[in-house]
C-alpha cells in the first residue's frame, strides 16, 4: 500500500484554530489539486476528530474525474475511512451516505451496539488494536480489501501516529499565507511528538499555488 499524507496549514504549522473549527487556509487551485488526489486514490482516510469537527464528504467534486474513474472500472468516488477507536462517528455523518463505500477502523473497546449500528448504516467495520487502533494492522486489512493507494487528509494526531508507525510514503503540504497561533490549535503532527529519532523527509518539489506554497516530500 502507498500512503500519501496531504494537508493545508498556516505558516506557523496550524491546521485549524484553537477552537478546532475548520479554517479556509488554501484557495480554489489547491482545492482542485486535492480533488485530483482523491480521484487518483482508492480510499481517503481521516481521524474521528476530523469527522466530528468538519463532517467531510471525502468525495470527488469534479464530474469529469468521476466519469474518468467510472470509465476505468472504478466507483465514481474513492472509499472513505475513519480511524475511530470507540466509534464516535455520528450516525448522520456525511461519510456514511451512499456516495461511496465507508470503512471504520476501530479497537476492541468499540461497543458491539455501535458496531452493529454502523454496519446497519452500510459501513464496513474493521477491528484492529486493543485500546487504540493499530494502524499497521488496520492498513493491512484495508490492503486486503483491495485498497492500494491511500490518501490521508488529517487530522494532526492521525498524521503523527502514521509517521510514528513508519507508514507514510509521501507528504504534501500547502502552506497558506496566514497566521493562526494558539498553543491549543492543532498542528500538522499532534499527539505525543517525537523526542528523538525524528522522521527525516526528502524534499521533492516546491511550487507557488494560490497565495501560498505547495511543498512535497518523499519519506525514505
Amino acid at each position: 500500500m502507498h500512503v500519501r499524507v496531504n494537508a493545508a496549514m498556516s505558516v506557523d504549522g496550524k491546521l485549524s484554530s484553537r477552537e478546532r473549527t475548520q479554517v479556509e487556509i488554501s484557495g480554489a487551485d489547491d482545492f482542485d489539486r486535492v480533488d485530483a488526489l482523491r480521484a487518483d486514490s482508492d480510499a481517503v482516510v481521516v481521524g474521528v476528530g476530523t469527522v466530528l469537527a468538519d463532517d467531510p464528504s471525502l468525495t470527488v467534486d469534479s464530474e469529469r474525474r468521476q466519469s474518468e474513474r467510472t470509465a476505468a472500472g472504478d466507483p465514481p468516488n474513492p472509499a472513505r475511512v475513519a480511524v475511530d477507536s470507540q466509534i464516535r462517528t455520528p450516525p448522520d455523518a456525511t461519510i456514511l451516505d451512499d456516495r461511496a463505500e465507508t470503512y471504520l477502523l476501530v479497537s476492541d473497546r468499540a461497543p458491539d451496539a455501535r458496531i452493529s449500528r454502523m454496519e446497519d448504516l452500510g459501513a464496513t467495520v474493521i477491528r484492529a488494536g486493543t485500546d487504540r487502533v493499530d494502524l499497521e494492522a488496520g492498513l493491512s486489512e484495508l490492503d486486503a480489501h483491495g485498497i492500494d493507494q491511500l490518501l490521508v487528509e488529517g487530522g494532526g494526531e492521525l498524521i503523527f501516529s502514521l509517521f510514528a508507525a513508519e507508514l507514510v510514503d509521501e507528504l504534501s503540504v500547502f502552506v497558506g499565507s496566514m497566521l493562526v497561533g494558539g498553543q491549543g490549535a492543532p498542528t500538522l503532527a499532534d499527539g505525543e511528538g517525537f523526542a528523538d529519532d525524528f522522521p527525516r523527509l526528502s524534499l521533492d518539489t516546491v511550487e507557488r499555488l494560490d497565495d501560498g506554497v505547495l511543498v512535497s516530500y518523499d519519506v525514505p
